[in-house]
């Protein structure tokens, strides 16, 4: 008999969040979704949530994102990719302490398991709430067959690294063009996806470095695999990342990759690729003229990444995600 499961699916979106939840929810057999509603993270959301949950009468519900109801009186399965809204001081805005403070925490003590996508966002959400270790499970994230070696290439007519990334400040992207900057190559050229700030263009104009840095804004996932195969190597030295889908996706189209040597992205790149202080910006231009010297690290890089993208199932990560959310729905309550 199938377990009855309602699913918040207004987090699907082109970001971590998104992708997990569509990938996930779409892999859940008798899952009742939630497509509209106010936003998750209003302040009407929590009440709408619970409404919801009254009204369809599910066994268990699943919110593939962090965003509670305000009372459940059936099992809760929450999910918490990481706490980058409490531990950079640009993201934890006052409005934020407060929601995790008496939303987020109090759920997560209540919630059957808080479910995470890293073994380092695991840690830090133990610490941060203080519950067992069986109450915090990591399902980690997957990787979509579209992202293969096999098919076309971003081909702009000149060489390029690549970032993938909305351009927050947790990214790092200062770091990065500074580091670019200091590369004599002349003919390199960085790509990001994302929009172009005041801030970066500011360091631009400084660096002179305005014809050499290209904006994409926001790439559908159907054009990502050509970007990531065009590129010489991808590059992430973010501050801090729960998981980090680009390099995964890179890694599974045969781009070598570079990143911090911080927070999950080692666990998610292994020794496929090269990691760096993302503090360092010496490091991190160290890092870019190797990969690029080096032909042999780049081969050697591309085969390891694609050994290392078939350890990532979206299926496996769904069926993890269903024992946990049928184990809720029989546990006593």
């Amino acid at each position: 008999m199938r377990t009855s499961i309602l699913a918040d699916a207004r987090w699907f979106g082109l970001h971590g969040i998104g992708r997990f939840a569509q990938n996930v929810l779409t892999r859940l057999p008798d899952c009742t979704r939630l497509t509209s509603g106010p936003k998750p993270l209003s302040i009407l959301d929590p009440l709408w949530l619970s409404y919801q949950i009254l009204a369809k009468r599910p066994e268990v519900f699943f919110s593939p994102g962090f965003n509670p109801p305000a009372v459940c009186a059936i099992p809760l399965v929450i999910t918490i990719h990481d706490l980058t809204h409490l531990r950079l001081p640009a993201f934890a805005t006052f409005s934020r302490r407060l929601y995790y403070r008496f939303l987020v925490k109090p759920a997560s003590s209540r919630a059957y398991r808080v479910i995470t996508v890293s073994e380092y966002s695991r840690m830090e959400i133990l610490k941060w709430t203080g519950l067992p270790e069986d109450c915090v499970v990591n399902v980690g994230n997957g990787v979509d067959p579209t992202f293969r070696c096999e098919g076309p290439r971003h081909e702009p007519g000149f060489p390029y690294i690549l970032h993938v990334g909305a351009l927050r400040p947790h990214k790092n992207i200062g770091r990065l063009l500074s580091a670019f900057e200091r590369i004599d190559s002349a003919d390199l050229h960085l790509i990001l996806t994302g929009k172009e700030t005041a801030e970066i263009a500011a360091q631009l104009e400084k660096g002179k470095l305005q014809k050499r840095v290209h904006f994409l804004g926001c790439v559908k996932d159907e054009d990502l695999p050509a970007l990531y195969r065009g590129a010489i190597c991808l590059i992430l030295p973010s501050l801090i990342e729960g998981f980090g889908l680009p390099p995964l996706e890179a890694m599974a189209c045969g781009t070598p990759v570079i990143v911090s040597r911080t927070t999950a992205l080692p666990e998610v790149v292994g020794n496929a690729g090269l990691l760096v202080d993302p503090l360092d910006v010496t490091d991190i231009r160290n890092a870019i003229e190797h990969m690029l010297g080096d032909a042999a690290l780049r081969r050697r890089s591309r085969e390891a990444g694609l050994l290392r993208a078939r350890l990532f199932c979206w299926n496996t990560v769904a069926e993890k995600v269903r024992r946990v959310v049928e184990e809720a729905a029989s546990a006593p309550h």
